[in-house]
């Protein structure tokens, strides 16, 4: 499965700034991985601005559509007011591998249920919008024994597919290379073997 995550790097984040009303919103956006990076960019947002009103949150720690590794609150705020719109937001972008935190500082001005719902939501999209973004490849381990004067090439010939070498173990027989092979097997392995001259084995099957 290929799908869109954001471009950031561990630790990275990207941030959006509105007012609404006399509310200031102020949107952190992560890659997420796992549950641990969602929860490491909440505890960043805490500590950076202790003296908000609310940490409102979101994240999906996994594919589009992810069931289990998803999350989202509301903070103090009325309920299904901000962490759920976040998350619909989240679910609608298409993103996958992605946490949001939105912290808001009352402005003194109550912008009621749905003043509430349209302000989160905005405060998610309005940041989405400027998201940089890359595409994930879903892979899985693909383990195959070339002879070693045959190693450059199916190197090159991997490289050149985007399929990263992992480990590379040799004994007598040759190198056995272990593969990060897309999940959804979009690349058909023969066209290795068809480049190799049909000197590759599978060690997996």
């Amino acid at each position: 499965m290929r799908y869109a995550i954001p471009a950031l790097a561990p630790g990275a984040i990207h941030t959006h700034s509105l007012e609404i009303d006399k509310s200031r919103f102020v949107t952190w956006v992560a890659h997420a991985p796992d549950a641990a990076a969602f929860d490491r960019l909440l505890s960043e947002a805490r500590a950076t601005y202790p003296d908000a009103s609310h940490h409102c949150s979101a994240f999906i720690a996994g594919a589009p559509g992810e069931q289990v590794a998803i999350g989202f609150s509301d903070d103090g705020e009325p309920g299904g007011t901000a962490g759920r719109p976040m998350f619909q937001a989240l679910e609608g972008s298409g993103l996958g591998q992605i946490a949001v935190v939105v912290t808001r500082y009352f402005g003194g001005i109550k912008l009621g249920t749905g003043g509430l719902v349209r302000a989160y939501t905005q405060a998610v999209t309005q940041a989405l919008e400027s998201l940089p973004r890359r595409e994930f490849t879903e892979r899985r381990a693909r383990r195959v024994r070339v002879g070693f004067a045959l190693e450059a090439q199916a190197r090159h010939w991997l490289q050149a597919n985007d399929v990263p070498v992992e480990a590379a173990d040799y004994d007598g027989q040759g190198v056995a290379l272990t593969l990060a092979w897309p999940a959804d097997d979009s690349l058909d392995l023969a066209l290795l073997e068809q480049r190799l001259r049909g000197e590759l084995e599978r060690l997996d099957e």
